[in-house]
Formats: C-alpha cells, structure tokens, sequence
C-alpha cells in the first residue's frame, strides 16, 4: 500500500495546462512558429498543434524552418485531416486555441461552423465549450466580408487579435514586433512571457 506522503504527492499533482495551436496558410508563418518556441519555456504547459496544407507551403516560403522543424516543436502534432483527433471533442480539457496566422479563408470557416478539418472543427469545439478562442488573423486590406466574420466571431467571444505593428514599446527590429504580438496572444490564457513590454512598464531591456 502506498504511504500517506505517496497519496499526498498524487493529490497535489497538477496535470500539464493544454493550448491548441492552429497555422493555417496566410502570411506569418513566423508568429506561429514563435509562438510555439515560447511556449517551451513553460514546461506545465502542453501545445497541441495543427498545421494546414497551406501552412506548410508558407513555412517553406516564408522561413528557414521546414514543416517538420516546426512540428518539432509542439508538444503533440495532430494531420489536418484527422477530424477524429481528441482536440476535436469537447470532453478533451484544454485551456482553448489560438490560430496563428489566421487566413481569411480559416476565419470564414470558423464564423460558418464549416468544421471540414481540424483546425476549423477544434476552433468550432472552443467556441462551443466557451474556451478562450484567439484568431491572428493576418490580411489587408481588409473587405467588408472580412470585417463582418470578425465581427460576428467577437460577438460570440473569440479574441481578434490583427498583429498590428506597435511603437510604444520602442522595437528594434521585427523580432520585438513578433515578441509583443506573442506577448498579447498568451496574455489571454494569463501567460507572461519575457521581453514582453505591458505600457506603462519598465522596458526589462534597460534593467
């Protein structure tokens, strides 16, 4: 039989947090595969990651990374195909999903409930389970149809968060621009990530 501290150990065991990360296929493969960099620095936490078809292309296109570098650095890895998947089903527990770059194509999918691959069916899942569901959705100009799917995706709770280029916080160069749109994203799930510059804070890269 197992010892009082034994039992003590397991009933304080906390089980790893999971986020589900998207990259569908519009330009930033960047912002995702960061995203997913950063998020090895927090062992407690879990990325669940799915890449689309048109993801891989724009990994291959955009950075030095191949799709398989980038699949290496998610936690779990799940084929766009497998609508099967447990981040398909609302009785997997996970803290929500961020889709990172979000095309116009995905959003629209999102806004309609047009669940034809993981990506749209596990975003379809978060809003349905009321999880934290942030969409980086990367276009412009943006169209009228565009601006009423985003629209429409707030109302229901989602987070719309464009990666705006930011001043304040004084960058240096397009790794700072990345780091805050980062910073924001994780914000949401209450995940502070260094270097990240809040206003009205000190710049931690004068400290």
């Amino acid at each position: 039989m197992k010892d009082k501290k034994e039992k003590l150990k397991e009933r304080h065991f906390e089980a790893p947090k999971r986020l589900v990360v998207a990259m569908s296929g519009a330009s930033g493969a960047q912002l995702g595969i960061e995203l997913l960099k950063t998020m090895q620095d927090f062992p407690h936490w879990e990325t669940h990651l799915v890449v689309s078809k048109g993801a891989e292309r724009t990994i291959e296109q955009e950075t030095k990374f191949t799709t398989e570098e980038v699949k290496e650095l998610a936690t779990k890895v799940y084929p766009v195909e497998d609508i099967g998947a447990s981040i398909a089903s609302g009785t997997f527990k996970t803290e929500g999903m961020v889709i990172i770059p979000c095309s116009m194509k995905t959003l629209a999918g999102v806004a309609t409930g047009y669940s034809d691959n993981l990506v749209l069916r596990a975003a379809d899942v978060t809003i349905k389970e009321r999880r934290n569901l942030v969409l980086v959705a990367r276009e412009s100009p943006l169209s009228p149809i565009h601006l009423k799917n985003m629209l429409y995706l707030a109302e229901l709770g989602a987070t719309i968060l464009p990666p705006m280029l930011t001043y304040y916080n004084h960058p240096v160069g397009v790794e700072d621009l990345t780091k805050h749109i980062i910073g924001k994203a994780l914000n949401i799930f209450d995940i502070d990530i260094k270097g990240f510059k809040r206003w009205g804070e000190t710049d931690i890269r004068a400290i």
